[in-house]
């Protein structure tokens, strides 16, 4: 199998402003909740999503925080090459405010999981919501599912989802490739 665009940059731009209007359909004028993008890739989304919130919806003070989980997960024990962690970004307690977790892939929600376990440092959330570009359904070791979805994708699994960014691959795209072994 060869590589096969998924979503162009037209495409994501209509997807980011759709997941941006859900948003505001649920959380008004964004008092009471934040956005925390999980580092790495999906801090793309999150400012992304933030940057649409303010400048093309007039949302202020949106609070958006970066937050890495990467001694979070229940397999970082498990990679031969040392681990890298970035840094976490979260100026504001989460107590009592509604959290939009935001990624890139949704795939087996061990991620989001690890992200649960890391949020419980900045507090105790009203509600914590899900927010992926894409949802690959069929891949979950986890009963995880997302409060707002890009796009749904059905890929096996020696398939792979990748997510170009402007800001790290001069292209915004979805691409689906073959795993590399």
């Amino acid at each position: 199998m060869s590589r096969k665009k998924l979503l162009t940059s037209k495409e994501i731009d209509i997807i980011l402003h759709r997941l941006a209007c859900q948003l505001i359909e649920n959380h008004n004028d964004f008092s009471n909740t934040v956005l925390i993008g999980l580092q790495p890739r999906g801090t793309f989304l999150a400012q992304r999503l933030a940057k649409i919130l303010e400048k093309d919806y007039g949302i202020k003070d949106l609070k958006l925080g970066l937050l890495d989980i990467t001694f979070y997960r229940d397999d970082f024990r498990r990679k031969n090459e040392p681990l890298e962690a970035t840094p976490t970004k979260i100026d504001f307690l989460i107590e009592n405010k509604n959290v939009v977790i935001v990624d890139d892939v949704l795939y087996s929600g061990r991620s989001v999981r690890s992200a649960l376990t890391a949020l419980q440092a900045f507090g105790r959330p009203t509600n914590v919501e899900l927010l992926v570009l894409i949802d690959r359904r069929f891949s979950r070791h986890l009963p995880i599912q997302p409060n707002y979805r890009g796009r749904q994708v059905d890929a096996i699994n020696e398939e792979k989802v990748v997510v170009n960014w402007k800001e790290t691959h001069k292209e915004d795209a979805i691409y689906l490739e073959p795993q590399k072994k």
